[in-house]
Parts: structure tokens; C-alpha cells; sequence
């Protein structure tokens, strides 16, 4: 992989970025560079054929100054030690953003868990916890899912922990069904709050939300409930969607609960009833107001940066952007959300879910999206007057902006 490319090297050319910004020496960012603690697993199990086979695991606890570090766990073949401490790092600057008292964290498996059995995912999730229960625990680090990990593999990793703890956890991990210590509006939450930042950016450049017409790559759940809420709340056209074979376009406007009804059925949002199929490539480059790349890493590059056309870009992916491509899109005066303040709707309602869990209150759907609109909106706010006073893009103000609270954090500590 390409230095270019390569996520670790991206955050930390980033971390640089903000550092120089805020006139920080070399020695603080060097303190901020490397995650505080990666834990590399081997994990062996069961198949279910009798076999035994092995799978490699990650934790990187990235920074724990603000607080019990916190991230989710990825299953996915193409995982890597470097994916899962570029994710912790912007982790980090996730929950520093939004201003909640937790730290970063990300977790993997190397595995396919669509050729892995219901009980096969049982035994490597709990195998997983097995090897990671010293370093795991809602005063230490709370895990989440993340790409093909769900509420049932949190419910297990849960369960597993309360055994060799021999106490009820609830707090211990989040992303869990609501019957045992879930939150409501966890599902949404991703989509809900890159929403509430939309509503402020539109207002921003008093473009009118209603019929306002939008793009999204990747229908998978944060894409979809996107679409979804942006049409139910604010009657937005949504023109094009995608998934990994390919995508669907009307100018008139799709409609996403059929859409996603379809890719249900088919495992493809390709062949919706009403739609002419487009490329991903041709998705990101559509003339439409705002553009939601909610996919994979490195999708907008210096190659199609110049030729993305949205008023507003909105990452709920997580570092769907290069470096190179976030300067043209600036230049260009394209506002981009960038991912760890749009996406961070997620993380914060799991913040919500550990309270919950805490006390044992459980909140109502409109509580939790009211705070967590407050939340959001006053990032959002934080991150444009650090932008300004600095002239720089929103991810470098939003950079600095957490990162000036993760350096005070540490010096209040007497960690620098």
C-alpha cells in the first residue's frame, strides 16, 4: 500500500497538520503519534466441521487522557494492524470533538464472517474476549460494533466477560439489543447525528434542505438510514445510492425504504424498480447538493476531487478523503464534514448507552436525539469558528480543535 494511501500514515500526516497549526514542538507530537497500547492476538477455535483454524486479532488503545478509551471491532478479511490504529486515532479526535469524556480505541478480527457459521461466530467472539479481558472493562475500554460485527457478537462478548468477571457488566461494551441494556436510537445514530450537522451546514450556506437534492455512496446502515431520515425529515431528493456492485440513479428521486426493501431481497440496491444504474465512481461525481460517502477508506483522491460537484460532502465513512483531495475540495469551496465529527453520532449515543447502563435508566428515543443534537450541532459550531480563525479546512480545525483538548487533557494529567 501506498504511503498515499495508507490509513496510519494519513492520520498521522493529519495529527502533523494540526500540530504545526497549533505551534506544538515535535516532542508533543510524537507523544500523540502511536497508539498508548496494541494488543496483537492469535485466536484459535473450532469449526464447526471439527477442524481447528486460527485468526488474527488487534486492539489498539490509542489515547486515554480524557478518559476510558472507547471503538469498535471489525471483522473483515482485508483487516490490518495499521486500519485498526488509524481508526483508534481518529477515534480519538471522535470523541474529543464532541467533547465526551472517553478516549479512542479499534479492535479487529482477520476473518470473513459471511463463511463463518452462527456458532462459528460465537466461539471467535468469545475466544476474542477471552484473550482481551484484562485490557477490557467500562473504566478501561469499551467496545462497539463496527463493519460486520453486530448487537448479537456484543451480546456475546458481553456475556463472555461477565463469566470471568462473575458480575453484571452492562457498561462494558455497547451496541447491544435494547432487551439487555441497549440504547434506543443506537441503530440510527451514525445517520441521525451527520444529519444534525448537515441541518447547520445548509443553514451555513443558506441552501434550502427541502428538495435539496443528495447523493450517498454505500446503503449499508448508515447510508440507508440516511437516506431515509433526510427524506422523512426534510423531504430531500435522494437521486443516487450504491453498494459495492454498483449503484442506482433517478434525477427525480428515488424512494429509499423501496430501495432498501430491494437490496434486502437481492443483497444489491442494483435493479431498483424506477432507477438507470450508475458506477460508485460516477455516484461521487454527480451534480446534486450534497454528496455522503458512507463506504470504504480513499474513495475521493486527488484524481476526482476536482470533478465532485456538491455543495456539501458530508464522510460518514471513516476516512473516505486523502489528504491531497481534502486541499481541492477546499480550495474549491466544497464544505466537508469530515468523518470523525459527522460519524461521531455513533459513538455518542454509545456514550448515552454506558450512562444508561451506569444508572439503569433507560431513555426515551426523543431524549437521546435531543441531546444528541445538542451535542453535534455544538461541535459542528466549535470545529467552523476554529476553521475560520485559522483559514484552514474543516478536518485540520476539527484536528486542532480535538487535539488541543487531548494536549490539555495530558498536561492537566502531567503527561507532558
Amino acid at each position: 500500500m501506498s504511503e498515499e494511501l495508507n490509513p496510519f500514515k494519513i492520520a498521522q500526516q493529519q495529527l502533523k497538520s494540526a500540530c504545526d497549526l497549533l505551534g506544538y514542538d515535535q516532542s508533543i507530537y510524537e507523544a500523540l503519534a502511536e497508539p498508548e497500547r496494541f494488543i496483537e492476538v492469535n485466536l484459535t477455535i473450532k469449526m464447526d466441521d471439527g477442524s481447528i483454524r486460527s485468526f488474527k486479532g488487534f486492539r489498539s488503545q490509542y489515547n486515554s487522557a480524557r478518559g476510558p478509551v472507547k471503538g469498535g471491532i471489525r471483522w473483515h478479511p482485508d483487516e490490518s494492524a495499521d486500519l485498526v490504529k488509524a481508526l483508534s486515532a481518529w477515534m480519538t479526535w471522535k470523541t474529543a470533538i464532541v467533547n465526551i469524556p472517553l478516549g479512542g480505541a479499534k479492535g479487529g478480527i482477520v476473518c470473513n464472517p459471511k463463511n463463518l457459521s452462527l456458532t462459528e461466530k460465537e466461539r471467535l467472539a468469545r475466544a476474542w474476549t477471552r484473550k482481551l479481558a484484562d485490557f477490557l472493562g467500562p473504566r478501561i475500554d469499551i467496545p462497539a460494533p463496527d463493519v460486520y460485527t453486530d448487537g448479537q457478537i456484543m451480546s456475546w462478548i458481553m456475556d463472555e466477560y461477565e463469566s470471568i468477571l462473575r458480575q453484571k457488566a452492562p457498561s462494558m461494551i455497547t451496541g447491544k439489543p435494547l432487551i439487555i441494556g441497549g440504547s434506543e436510537g443506537r441503530n440510527t445514530a451514525t445517520a441521525t447525528g451527520g444529519i444534525f450537522t448537515i441541518e447547520e451546514a445548509a443553514k451555513e450556506l443558506d441552501l434550502e434542505l427541502k428538495d435539496a437534492t443528495v447523493a450517498i455512496q454505500g446503503y449499508g446502515n448508515a447510508g440507508s438510514f440516511a437516506a431515509i431520515l433526510l427524506k422523512e425529515w426534510h423531504d430531500c431528493k435522494i437521486i443516487a445510492v450504491s453498494d459495492s456492485k454498483g449503484g442506482v440513479f433517478n434525477k427525480n428521486g428515488l424512494d429509499p425504504k423501496k430501495v432498501l426493501e430491494h437490496k434486502k431481497k437481492t443483497t444489491t440496491v442494483v435493479g431498483a424498480d424506477g432507477t438507470s444504474k450508475i458506477s460508485n465512481e460516477e455516484l461521487l461525481e454527480l451534480e446534486c447538493d450534497i454528496l455522503i460517502p458512507a463506504a470504504l477508506e480513499n474513495v475521493i483522491t486527488e484524481t476526482n476531487a476536482p470533478n465532485i460537484k456538491a455543495k456539501i460532502i458530508c464522510e460518514l465513512a471513516n476516512g473516505p478523503t486523502t489528504p491531497s483531495a481534502d486541499e481541492i475540495l477546499f480550495n474549491n469551496n466544497i464544505l466537508v464534514i469530515p468523518d470523525f465529527l459527522a460519524n461521531a453520532g455513533g459513538v455518542t449515543v454509545s456514550y448515552f448507552e454506558m450512562i444508561q447502563g451506569y444508572y439503569l435508566d433507560f431513555w426515551s428515543i426523543d431524549k437521546v436525539n435531543k441531546r444528541l443534537s445538542v451535542i453535534m450541532k455544538d461541535a459542528y459550531h466549535a470545529m467552523r469558528k476554529k476553521a475560520k480563525e485559522y483559514n484552514v479546512n474543516n478536518r485540520i480545525a476539527a484536528y486542532a480543535l480535538a487535539v488541543e483538548r487531548v494536549v490539555e487533557a495530558m498536561k492537566m494529567r502531567g503527561w507532558l
